[in-house]
């Protein structure tokens, strides 16, 4: 079951330049929820290398409804515990396995 439409604006910042590679659609006035989806319409999709372009088009927000919410904070949870699996420790603690290789 699809949920509530909203009409809404979005700001557009797409950059591909030696100094960033990004692409940002921000909806305006309007709170986000976990579960939404918001489709920007007519966005640019290919910019040249070098280019940075920012403008404004016209979306529609797309409300989850109560089980797709929940369904998005839970899976949340469990995808970002994978990332307590990496952990970081000194160099200096590591140095010694590190020596065979010439590090």
């Amino acid at each position: 079951m699809a949920g509530e439409h909203i009409p809404l604006r979005c700001s557009i910042d797409i950059e591909q330049t030696p100094a960033s590679f990004h692409a940002h659609a921000i909806p305006e006035n309007v709170e986000i929820r976990a579960g939404d989806v918001v489709m920007v319409l007519d966005a640019p999709y290919e910019i040249l290398f070098g280019e940075h372009v920012i403008c404004e088009r016209p979306g529609v927000l797309i409300r989850a409804g109560l089980l797709a919410r929940l369904w998005t904070r839970v899976s949340s949870i469990v995808e970002i515990s994978e990332l307590y699996e990496v952990g970081f420790q000194p160099l200096a603690d590591i140095q010694p396995s590190l020596s065979h290789i010439g590090a």
